[in-house]
């Protein structure tokens, strides 16, 4: 049941995004290709990562994830940042543009946690957020989030 449960939240948030995703590919022409989505995505969780750190998570070669950020820096949606410690690093940054496209997605669920805090108690908000932290913190060890930049 609870894995039922969990299951149909994470396809209803999907699901929204898709929608909202397409509804705006009736309007301009698509400018994110699938790849570069989940490039973007993976950038934007990192929060700032090096072009390195990028290529270990999105688990690709160095060379590739550099072709990628290119067409990512002309298409307008990241642009590197020097580092000011170390000159010969850069971090990944997203603009404007990206935030603007993630915010479909995002917007949605700034509307669900409001619905959410109308109807639950804030003993029961506690407590969802707590399951919440667990989950991030204890039961997902694959995903590391700890060095993210914010």
């Amino acid at each position: 049941m609870l894995n039922d449960a969990f299951s149909e939240v994470y396809m209803k948030c999907k699901l929204h995004f898709y929608q909202k995703a397409f509804e705006r590919l009736k309007e301009r022409e698509a400018s994110l290709t699938t790849v570069e989505t989940f490039c973007m995505e993976i950038i934007y969780a990192l929060g700032k990562p090096t072009v390195a750190e990028f290529s270990r998570v999105a688990n690709i070669s160095s060379p590739n994830a550099a072709y990628k950020i290119t067409n990512l820096v002309q298409k307008g949606y990241i642009r590197k940042v020097r580092s000011d410690v170390d000159k010969r690093e850069c971090y990944l940054e997203v603009t404007d543009k990206y935030l603007e496209y993630y915010n479909i997605s995002n917007s949605y669920l700034t509307e669900v946690m409001e619905r959410m805090e109308k109807r639950f108690t804030k003993e029961e908000l506690k407590f969802v957020e707590r399951v919440l932290e667990v989950m991030s913190e204890e039961l997902m060890p694959e995903v590391d989030l700890s060095h993210r930049r914010d």
